[in-house]
This record gives C-alpha cells, sequence and structure tokens, in this order.
C-alpha cells in the first residue's frame, strides 16, 4: 500500500514540492479500518466500501490494492479529486474497483464501511454524518481522518448527534482517526441543503454543508456586486452585435453572483461554473429558488469545457489556497482560463483580498487591469482582454 502511495499523483491538480497526493491520515485511516476490513477483503463484500472526501484516490486504491476490495463506491466534491483518482487508477491497474457517484441514496446504501477524509467545516460533517446514518446498512462504520491541527473537539460533537458511539484514535504521525458507530436513523426531511431568504438581495439562497459562507452573503461578494452594473455596460457598449452576451459567474459557490446577473440583466446568457458538486447543486437550487431556469449550471475544472473567445464577461472571486496550504496557482489557472475563454473586448472582473496584488498576474494573462475599487480589505479590478491577445497565452 505504502509503495503505492508513493506513485499517486495531484494532476490535473496543481502540482508543487509542498503539496502532496496523500499524507500520513491517509495512512491511519486504512490501518484503523484494517480489522474491519479484514484481510483480501474477507469480512467485507464487494459494494459496501464507501470512500468518501478522498483527495487524488489514496484510500480509495489503497483499500482496493491492500485488501483486495472491488465495487468501491467513492464520493469527492472537487472534480480536480475525481480526474486525478481516474488518472492514478489507471497507472495503478485499478481502474475497475470503485465507482463515483455523487452524495446521495445511491452511494451509501448498504455500507458497512466509510472511509472518510475529515471536512474541516461542520456543516459539510453533518451532512456527511446525516447522509451516512439516513442510507448505510444501520451497523455502518465510520473511519475519518485528518491532520490533528485541523481536528476540533465540536467535529466529535458533530458526529455524535447522528452516531451512539464515537472515539478517537491513538495519535500516529500528527494525524488521529474519528470512529463512529451506531447510527440514529433520521426520520425527518433531509435537512440539506439549507435555504434562507436574503433581504438585501432579494434572493432566496440555496447551500450545502461544503459550501463557502453558506446561505450567507460573503463580504468579499458584497464588495463585487456593487461593480456588476460598471461591468456589464462595459461589455454592452461595445459595437452592436446580434448574438447574446454571455456571463460567467466563475466558481460560483451558491450561485449569488449568477442569480443577481441574471434578475438585473436578462439578456443576458448566464452560466454559474464550479469545480464542487456541493457548490453545483446549491446554484442549481438557488436558481430553482427564485424561478431562474435559464441561468446554466456546470460542473467544470476552471473553464475547461467553455471554448475559447466566448465569454464577454467573467466574475470571478477566486480562492488563495489549496487545501490547507496558501497557494496561489487555483487563482492563476482562473485567470489564464479566463484570458483564453473571454472574446476580445471582454472584460474578468475579479475580487480578492488585496495583500495578493494579483494585478501583474491579470495584465499578462488577461490584458490591462484597472483598479475599480479597495475597502480596508479587498480590491475589485476589470481586466479586459486585448484584441491583440492571443487566447490562452
Amino acid at each position: 500500500m505504502y509503495e503505492l502511495f508513493e506513485t499517486l499523483r495531484r494532476s490535473p491538480d496543481i502540482e508543487a514540492p509542498n503539496l502532496f497526493a496523500s499524507d500520513a491520515s491517509d495512512r491511519l485511516v486504512l490501518d484503523e479500518a484494517a480489522g474491519v476490513l479484514g484481510e483480501s477483503g474477507s469480512r467485507i463484500g464487494s459494494g459496501e466500501v464507501v470512500v468518501i472526501g478522498d483527495r487524488y484516490g489514496a484510500l480509495t486504491l489503497g483499500a482496493a490494492a491492500e485488501f483486495g476490495l472491488a465495487g468501491i463506491r467513492t464520493h469527492q466534491d472537487r472534480l480536480v479529486g475525481e480526474q486525478a483518482l481516474a488518472r492514478n487508477a489507471e497507472a495503478a491497474g485499478l481502474t475497475d474497483r470503485y465507482l463515483s457517484l455523487p452524495l446521495s441514496e445511491e452511494l451509501l446504501s448498504g455500507a458497512r464501511v466509510v472511509l472518510l477524509q475529515l471536512p474541516r467545516g461542520l456543516a459539510e460533517l453533518d451532512e456527511l454524518a446525516d447522509s451516512i446514518a439516513r442510507y448505510a446498512h444501520p451497523d455502518v462504520v465510520v473511519f475519518g481522518g485528518g491532520r490533528i491541527k485541523h481536528l476540533t473537539h465540536a467535529m466529535n460533537d458533530t458526529l455524535a448527534v447522528h452516531f451512539s458511539e464515537v472515539n478517537a484514535s491513538l495519535a500516529r504521525q500528527k494525524s488521529r482517526v474519528i470512529v463512529a458507530r451506531g447510527a440514529r436513523r433520521p426520520v425527518d426531511a433531509l435537512p440539506y441543503p439549507k435555504r434562507e431568504h436574503n433581504a438585501e438581495l432579494g434572493l432566496t439562497v440555496a447551500a450545502h454543508g461544503g459550501v463557502f459562507a453558506g446561505v450567507g452573503l460573503d463580504i468579499g461578494t458584497r464588495f463585487v456586486l456593487e461593480f456588476l452594473d460598471r461591468a456589464v455596460g462595459e461589455v454592452t457598449a461595445a459595437p452592436p452585435t446580434e448574438r447574446s452576451l454571455t456571463a460567467i459567474d466563475l466558481g460560483c459557490g451558491t450561485g449569488i453572483i449568477a442569480a443577481v446577473l441574471a434578475r438585473r440583466f436578462p439578456s443576458l446568457t448566464v452560466i454559474a461554473s464550479d469545480q464542487s458538486a456541493a457548490a453545483c447543486s446549491s446554484a442549481g437550487e438557488t436558481m430553482a429558488s427564485n424561478r431562474l431556469a435559464g441561468v446554466r449550471v456546470v460542473r467544470d475544472a476552471g473553464l475547461a469545457l467553455q471554448p475559447d473567445a466566448s465569454a464577454d464577461l467573467i466574475v470571478c472571486n477566486p480562492p488563495f489556497h489549496v487545501g490547507s496550504s496558501v497557494h496561489t496557482g487555483v487563482a492563476l489557472g482562473l485567470f489564464r482560463d479566463a484570458g483564453r475563454v473571454l472574446r476580445p473586448g471582454g472584460v474578468l472582473l475579479t475580487v480578492f483580498n488585496s495583500s495578493l496584488a494579483y494585478q501583474p498576474d491579470l495584465r499578462r494573462l488577461v490584458g490591462p487591469t484597472r483598479v475599480w475599487g479597495q475597502n480596508t480589505k479587498f480590491s475589485v479590478t476589470a481586466s479586459t482582454r486585448s484584441a491583440t491577445r492571443s487566447a490562452g497565452n
């Protein structure tokens, strides 16, 4: 198993010397579950093991290789995680051992063992725990691992709402596993996505547990919303065309920006794009709650599915970290995609923490960049795709 871990890669996610495809918590989860899984899978049947939150395939492929398991069902929120698992499985000759599924009854029905990388957010953990207790076998055992610096007592408390027995393993290599048994089968309706009407926006926002800011309006998004009218005005002031103008909410989260665009500017073709399955489901529910049927929600790694020179406006509130590591690679990849997907004269409207000073990168990857707004924390910039710039350069 450990030899397999050495071969794992993060690609197509960011590769860097300080970023890894597995860590000690993956190993500890598999070691703690070994007594239940048994040698060569003798105690657990095909289709009875579910893996959730596997970052790049270490848990799924480790379980398949070490215990001879087949029929493993997996759920990864991030699309690049799914893609990395597929690449790693192909390299290891294990593509036939697992099936990727949404967080659903299909994923968890009959599961006796769940291997889990614990999420950082309690709402996300609550939704996962509710789903496991709701759909898995009553005797299911959950092995949830993480780095000690990211674990809190509140995680035990959250699991204890859904399971009668919650215990923590001994620490090893700065990692620990929380083991949960005795599922408390819910009898009430699904608690997620949450929905809340935002009077400031005049919109109902829907959110699954794993989405940033939940049903709230984060301060970066609130700030960039102030500049939507100006951005749309710039792209509509270009020479008239018979085609519909297209706007993309890149990294859409709950879809607030896309919903505001669609409501204020009904003539726009609006796309909400995110690589997170929870975000896309939330955005879809937000659109349905506000009867904005014309907004297309796309699960995509960046803008990989969008054609060159196909959008007039892209609005982006980029992340500044990869997992728990501060890293600008994700944001730079989004800027590069925007430079390719914008039509000449199109605008990328970006909000970011002012300390990150992305302006040189935006000029290089998109085009001339102006600061439209700054407050004590955030900057909003508008970058215009030059007519002489080659897409993707």
